[in-house]
């Protein structure tokens, strides 16, 4: 067992306990701790005590034994509402029949981090999630040898039962938890051993999923109250255009139109939280009676936009110092593409340098150069932004689906002037996130909004609404270089990465640390479209570049590829170049090893198109191999062997379903998905147009494998989307005999008809 400090004091213990019927609740302050969540049956929840004294990220045992454990961590269909109580349940030693999960709302007085985003919720709430459970168990033991007068050593627990060995006398939890509240908190705890988990390890269903399936309430959408208006919004047409006029006296003579005004959403002078990210400030609000007769209202109301120059001007700057006539700072697909390959590399900085890359480059017999692209990305998540909100004189209940919360917070403490205290954020479970959920400007508009009826309202953006109003993954373009001498060995590898309004590089990365001469550069430019975390952020492309360029060099000195790349990572294992990498080479290596074992990579007996990508990410490494065929230009995809190591894996089937679903999600997005733009304006708007995967689309079979090391859990819900468009791009490039070097690659297939390879 592993000793570790419950970082809980007496004095704390004090402040976040409390009894109710009969019950213990341990409310536990997650500075060292984390957070935990579960739903159970209703047949247990009946079994429940009547009142409950609830906070935020505590876990209470009822006098009948059931558990509650509370989640502070927004669901956005990662499943942590079912894996983090897991943990406390294990340490706890309870069974997990009699646990229940509901969701807490915003408390930051008790977290420290309540924040769904950089696939971090188990990673970080590993240890202080078992310390909580290890805590109230050793509380229930002492409380439980005080009353039969016997050592707590002699004591043993089991599904929530506690043991006697030298009398075989037993109690539940919910007979003592009552004397456990009265037990001084613990300096310390032991911590079980791997080998002797029950519940961590085990696949346990989705706690929601009969919510989900029969369609019970669970979603911001679902959320109605007494007297609630529904509120849409008009923005402008294009970035950089801002509001100008509007005539609405006919539209709010319309059925069920309440009103129709404007709103500023962050005023000048208000100083932001990071994800108070929004193109647009300055909005169009339409106020009524339900979705249908608001949305017929927007289609009718008249309003005027204008240029705005303080948006436009530096723009226009950029495009003229690519030599560009007549530009109006009002941005196009054409424009971003030339600006990125033209402008960019010459606002190039290095970041990271090793060895003499140039002089290695000078005396190369052969220099390999490659130039890889993607476009602005929508979240499109299904479940469009909205959200709930009552704001009166006195305080603001919000309530709707949000990745940030406690930042959300800050914001309306800002915006309305409300002290923290009086904002109450409740979370309702995600239909999607994807990064897009982090960014809660909508959260404040529907603050704004109430505030100004001064009546409780829903905010619902349409599909057209969400998705042309921004916060999309940037554009990215990076451009690879290697140098190879006489003897076809690498001497030297140059990336230089940027995008629009940021860089995907990560310098750090292999194969930085497996070539002596190294260098890497970043650049940038400006932009007035709306940008933000989409899932994996930067890996999502910078990945599959990599490993498409990883490939053709493979290619191009008559090597396997994955025997490539193992190679240079034994390199960077045995004899490192640099102190600054920030991956495992042989954690690394061991995911490419087993996924050419399981894929049967070298028995020549698959007859698709392969192809392969590893990637180090959120902490994990994951190796793809992807089997396809070609039918009439549009891929099959047969097969795709995914392998992952991201430590000890909680709950198998939901680890399972997280590698497939960001298989499938990357597939998607490299394959089918853009956002363009002209003059400004998003050229598409709804599905019609812009190309998710569909079904008949996706991989016919994932083959999951995870590595089991022992090693205390890593990310999981990002890291499987980046690598495997890297190893799509090289499956097709065994189908077609040609590159792809630029995402949609439905676009380059499509082109490319009676040239490709039959």
């Amino acid at each position: 067992m592993t000793k570790v400090k419950t970082g809980i004091g007496r004095r704390s213990f004090i402040k976040s306990v409390s009894f109710a019927s009969g019950g213990l609740i341990i409310g536990f302050n997650w500075l060292a701790c984390k957070r935990p969540e579960e739903e159970g049956s209703e047949e247990m929840a009946m079994q429940m005590p009547d009142e409950w004294f609830e906070l935020n990220g505590y876990l209470k045992i009822g006098d009948n034994g059931i558990v509650t454990i509370y989640s502070p961590n927004p669901e956005i269909g990662q499943n942590v509402k079912t894996s983090m109580p897991m943990i406390v349940a294990e340490e706890l030693d309870v069974d997990w029949n009699n646990v229940i999960v509901e969701q807490a709302p915003l408390n930051t007085d008790i977290f420290t981090r309540q924040l769904a985003g950089g696939s971090q919720s188990i990673r970080q709430g590993w240890e202080s999630l078992r310390t909580a459970g290890a805590t109230a168990r050793q509380m229930l033991l002492t409380a439980a040898a005080k009353q039969w007068e016997v050592p707590v050593s002699e004591l043993s627990v089991e599904n929530g039962i506690i043991k006697h060995k030298g009398s075989d006398k037993t109690m539940g939890y919910g007979e003592i938890a009552k004397a456990a509240a009265q037990v001084e908190v613990p300096e310390e705890v032991e911590l079980k051993d791997n080998d002797n988990f029950k519940i961590i390890g085990t696949s346990r269903k989705n706690v929601d999923a009969k919510k989900i399936v029969t369609g019970e309430p669970l979603y911001g959408l679902d959320t109605y109250k007494d007297g609630m208006l529904i509120a849409m919004l008009l923005q402008p047409p294009a970035f950089g255009m801002e509001f100008k006029s509007m005539d609405a006296e006919k539209v709010k003579e319309m059925p069920g139109i309440v009103d129709v005004f404007t709103i500023d959403t962050y005023p000048e002078d208000m100083e932001k939280e990071w994800s108070d990210v929004a193109a647009f400030s300055k909005l169009v609000v339409v106020v009524g009676e339900s979705t249908w007769q608001v949305m017929q209202a927007k289609k009718e109301l008249k309003v005027e936009w204008d240029l705005n120059p303080k948006l436009t001007e530096q723009i226009q700057i950029l495009e003229k110092s690519a030599g560009m006539a007549g530009a109006t700072g009002l941005e196009s697909s054409d424009i971003h593409n030339t600006l990125m390959a033209e402008v960019g590399e010459k606002k190039s900085e290095v970041v990271r340098k090793d060895g003499e890359p140039e002089k290695a480059f000078k005396n190369a017999a052969r220099v390999i150069e490659r130039s890889y692209t993607c476009p602005f990305l929508a979240h499109n998540c299904m479940e469009p932004m909205n959200f709930f909100a009552d704001v009166t004189d006195k305080k603001a209940l919000l309530l709707g689906p949000i990745q940030t919360p406690e930042y959300a917070e800050k914001s309306v403490n800002k915006r309305l002037g409300f002290d923290l205290e009086d904002i109450d954020i409740q979370m309702t479970r995600m239909g999607g996130g994807f990064g897009r959920r982090l960014y809660g400007h909508f959260l404040v508009e529907a603050a704004v909004i109430s505030q100004k009826m001064g009546k409780p309202i829903k905010l619902v953006y349409s599909r057209e609404d969400d998705m042309t109003n921004g916060v999309y993954r940037p554009a990215y373009h990076v451009k690879y270089r290697a140098a190879l001498d006489a003897n076809n060995k690498l001497t030297a590898f140059h990336v230089n990465a940027g995008g629009i309004p940021e860089s995907p590089l990560f310098a750090n990365r292999f194969p930085a640390g497996a070539v002596d001469n190294y260098l890497a550069e970043s650049w940038s430019l400006e932009s007035n479209i709306s940008t933000g975390a989409f899932r994996a952020p930067r890996s999502n492309f910078i990945a599959g570049a990599e490993q498409s360029f990883l490939d053709e060099l493979a290619e191009e000195m008559g090597q396997d590829p994955i025997q490539f790349r193992l190679d240079m990572l034994k390199r960077a294992e045995s004899d490192p170049v640099g102190e600054e990498n920030d991956y495992d080479p042989k954690r690394y290596a061991g995911v490419l090893k087993v996924a050419r074992e399981k894929s049967g990579w070298n028995n020549g007996s698959s007859s698709q198109s392969r192809g392969v990508s590893a990637y180090y990410c959120h902490n994990s490494y994951v190796a793809q191999i992807l089997d396809l065929t070609l039918e009439k230009n549009e891929p099959l995809i047969d097969k795709v062997t995914c392998v992952v190591d991201c430590g000890i894996v909680v709950n198998p089937d939901a680890a399972k379903n997280m590698v497939e679903g960001g298989t499938v999600d990357g597939i998607g997005h490299a394959l089918y998905s853009e956002m363009t733009f002209k003059d400004g304006a998003p050229q598409k708007s709804n599905f019609d147009t812009y190309n998710l995967i569909r079904h008949k689309q996706a991989p016919k079979k994932i083959d999951v494998h995870f590595i089991d090391n022992g090693i205390d859990p890593t990310g999981l819900g990002e890291p499987p989307f980046p690598p495997v468009q890297g190893a799509l791009a090289n499956a097709l490039y065994k189908a077609t005999g040609k590159r792809f070097y630029k995402q949609p690659f439905i676009n380059e297939l499509k082109n490319a008809g009676s040239d490709l390879k039959t």
